[in-house]
């Protein structure tokens, strides 16, 4: 079959996998125009092409900056071929049409990501000529072929050659990608500018681009639709790699395994697990191993953590998973698994099972969370970390020992994961009690010896930590009461005074922070 494809322009600056492609279209006689370097390129391939400018009449301006920006090129993809007036016209003018079109962009993304990037040098490599063709073949869609992505190369040359032709549906998909590109890209120009403008994390315009990364059945409840997105071009945790079993994973599981993520993450240095259940931690401890740290999280909470997420700091091994069994666990989480590990895991078909090996060090990405509220959104830096163990307060009569500094600093990683108002009772790097979500703190610390109690923990020598001051001394009355030997919290409250000679009344140490982990 003759193909209905005549000429192509290709104008690239990423030139994987062209070779082949412009080749396999050489061969089935279309024509190819192109310019620069990409002229250049294909020529010493042996793949012959015709410049730009013999079909302009116009070399080259401004150092590059005009090339393709021609009646004769942009005629020629943006004309209806089934318009006859259009037909006429572009015949008047000496435009032959162009029918694929094949461009990728300078890589402004990438150049402005390099720390030594001038602005000059950012600047000069916003690409014009390059969107202005993609957009003009997209908006043409019905008569011309856009490709931006290599990646689309095999397809696209296989059906040419099959059928000559596009279907339509495949075109308006190039044309979608395409303009996703151009938009992406002006969106990324936008953010660099403003950043430039304001020097910080909020810039005076914010754009923001995603992609469809996971399918999902529906919401937070069956009544709600939904779909999982990632930025474009960001790594997520959808990029984990997911062993999904009888299910794929849910909104809710989503929402609980990004919170799990985020609490490992703490731990990163350490051999530890953690157990967590609607978004806020029930379980977790240090261990000498990974199994050891896995009962110790599970007896934090064993009825807490049935159907829960469970997070590993470590790459989970055969003993690790046994452990496990087959409890009803929604998710596991962890940067790796043994090969007999991850089979024990599969064993029961309902659990999702993520390896975040590929996400376990992303940084930038996590450099801000946002949160849509009616009409706008508002948008932050994340909590940065844990407090300097070297700048804390202590200010009460009796001085913390060295282990319950420790148990401190490990209640107040769990503290800063829960939602507000918050206590997590720590003891022997284990969660022991943990007060999530209340409306006045010492509801908090009532439930959070409650849980204490329930499953059989002895309060005395507990360290309790709080995600922001104590604002009375009722929730101190509790704590001390129950056996907490220490109690760590930012301080900043006007009742300072009150609560600290509350602790000194029952001669146990209060340590002040100065950082405050509200979670809403």
């Amino acid at each position: 079959m003759e193909s209905r494809i005549k000429r192509a322009l290709i104008s690239v600056w990423d030139k994987s996998g062209l070779a082949d492609f412009a080749r396999g279209l050489a061969s089935l006689g279309i024509e190819i125009i192109s310019t620069g370097g990409t002229a250049r390129f294909l020529q010493s391939q042996a793949i012959r092409v015709l410049e730009v400018e013999e079909i302009t009449g116009v070399g080259e301006l401004f150092e590059g900056r005009v090339k393709t920006l021609h009646p004769k090129i942009h005629g020629g993809i943006l004309y209806k071929r089934n318009k006859e007036r259009h037909v006429e016209e572009a015949k008047n003018a000496g435009i032959s049409q162009i029918d694929l079109v094949v461009v990728n962009l300078y890589p402004f993304e990438h150049v402005v990501g390099k720390p030594e990037t001038t602005y000059e040098e950012a600047i000069e490599n916003i690409d014009i000529g390059g969107p202005a063709l993609v957009r003009a073949a997209a908006k043409n869609h019905d008569h011309v072929v856009v490709v931006v992505d290599p990646h689309d190369y095999e397809w696209v040359l296989q059906e040419i050659e099959q059928n000559g032709w596009i279907d339509e549906k495949k075109r308006r998909e190039l044309a979608l990608k395409a303009f996703a590109r151009t938009s992406g890209y002006d969106t990324a120009i936008c953010q660099y500018l403003s950043k430039q403008e304001s020097g910080d994390l909020f810039p005076p315009f914010l754009e923001m681009k995603f992609e469809k990364a996971y399918p999902l059945r529906y919401g937070e409840n069956p009544s709600q639709q939904a779909a999982a997105y990632r930025l474009l071009g960001k790594t997520s945790i959808f990029d984990a790699k997911i062993w999904a079993g009888s299910k794929a994973m849910s909104y809710n599981n989503f929402l609980d395994a990004d919170s799990a993520f985020g609490l490992i993450r703490e731990f990163k240095d350490q051999i530890a697990t953690v157990i967590l259940k609607h978004n806020n931690p029930c379980g977790g401890a240090e261990g000498k191993t990974l199994a050891e740290s896995y009962l110790r999280a599970h007896a934090s909470d064993p009825e807490s953590a049935f159907g829960g997420i469970i997070a590993f700091s470590q790459k989970v091994d055969a003993e690790t998973a046994r452990a496990v069994g087959t409890k009803y666990i929604e998710v596991v989480i962890a940067p790796g698994y043994d090969e007999e590990a991850l089979q024990i895991l599969r064993m029961r078909e309902s659990r999702r099972i993520l390896d975040i090996s590929n996400i376990w060090d992303m940084s930038v990405e996590r450099a801000v969370n946002f949160r849509y509220i009616t009409g706008g959104m508002l948008y932050q830096g994340r909590d940065p970390g844990i407090y300097e163990k070297d700048k804390v307060q202590i200010v009460s009569r009796r001085k913390p020992t060295e282990k319950e500094l420790d148990d401190a600093y490990f209640a107040t990683k769990f503290v800063k994961h829960t939602k507000s108002n918050a206590i997590s009772i720590a003891k022997d790097l284990q969660l022991i009690g943990n007060g999530a979500g209340q409306m006045s703190r010492i509801d908090s610390c009532n439930l959070a010896v409650e849980k204490a109690k329930r499953n059989g923990f002895d309060l005395n020598g507990a360290v309790a930590s709080s995600d922001a001051f104590l604002p009375f001394r009722d929730s101190v009355d509790v704590l001390a009461k129950a056996g907490v030997s220490c109690i760590v919290q930012p301080g900043g409250s006007v009742r300072d005074s009150e609560v600290i000679a509350a602790a000194d009344e029952y001669g146990i140490s209060m340590v002040f922070t100065g950082r405050r982990h509200f979670k809403h």
